[in-house]
């Protein structure tokens, strides 16, 4: 198994990406803790998780909060030993269909810090743990609008393209200590919840058979990704078999985007 051994944290596991990544930790052999706003939502991920043999505990931590997050790391280390990967799947509230210059500064500025605080605060309370350790993962998770131009989408590929960045200087900063930072790049999964509404937004439709067929059209594999995949793929960049990647943008995008 991939994860033999390792302690991860998945912030908001109990959400459309969180919950397959933390199911693929967990069968990858992790230990695996749940963060999120609803504990009943969490629970439900993790007595999933231990149906299928895996061990998962659920907490409620708010990932804007910075001694919430901090304390549930400490919590983690105390009780399992270490924290050897972090996954952060929270999503940020943010407007899309509108044009730019009918949007307030903080109806942009405002989902692109919330997006950079989350990832920030997660992935500086698991570093500080990591160093003194001398290894550990820090995944973050963007989509393909950081690269993309959309019309209309608000402040979402600003913010996606923001924790790019931060991915790479979080890369940099702890990079001497033997923490790796990858960041994971979909463009969204149809089997998502709600994933289809916006793609029918974006592409001005009310077909969702029509907009996925077109959605389909734009990758190279002439498919989309599953959110199982993701997970998968998450997996593995956690693993040591990724070893030598860092400072990167792992493209899952199925050839949306040729890198």
């Amino acid at each position: 198994m991939l994860l033999e051994g390792k302690n991860a944290v998945v912030y908001g596991a109990a959400g459309s990406v969180g919950r397959p990544v933390a199911r693929a930790f967990a069968r990858e052999g992790a230990a695996v803790f749940l963060a999120g706003r609803t504990l009943a939502s969490l629970q439900g991920v993790a007595d999933e998780i231990e149906q299928a043999g895996g061990v998962a505990q659920a907490a409620v931590v708010d990932a804007r909060d910075e001694a919430a997050v901090d304390q549930h790391a400490d919590a983690v280390v105390a009780d399992a030993g270490r924290l050897d990967v972090t996954f952060n799947a929270i999503s940020v509230d943010h407007i899309q269909g509108v044009p730019l210059v009918d949007m307030t500064e903080e109806d942009i500025v405002g989902p692109v810090a919330g997006r950079v605080a989350t990832h920030l605060l997660t992935a500086r309370a698991a570093a500080r743990h990591m160093t003194r350790q001398g290894r550990g993962v820090i995944l973050t998770f963007t989509a393909d609008a950081a690269r993309l131009p959309y019309r209309e989408v608000g402040s979402f590929g600003i913010a996606c393209a923001a924790v790019e960045g931060l991915t790479r200087t979080l890369a940099a900063e702890y990079g001497p200590y033997g923490v790796r930072a990858v960041c994971l790049r979909s463009m969204g999964s149809p089997d998502a919840p709600n994933v289809e509404d916006v793609w029918k937004l974006r592409a001005g439709t009310d077909s969702a058979t029509e907009v996925v067929d077109t959605r389909t059209a734009l990758t190279l594999l002439g498919r989309l990704p599953l959110v199982d995949e993701v997970g998968n793929v998450a997996a593995l960049m956690a693993s040591d078999l990724a070893s030598p990647l860092t400072a990167t943008v792992v493209n899952v995008t199925c050839g949306e985007i040729a890198d």
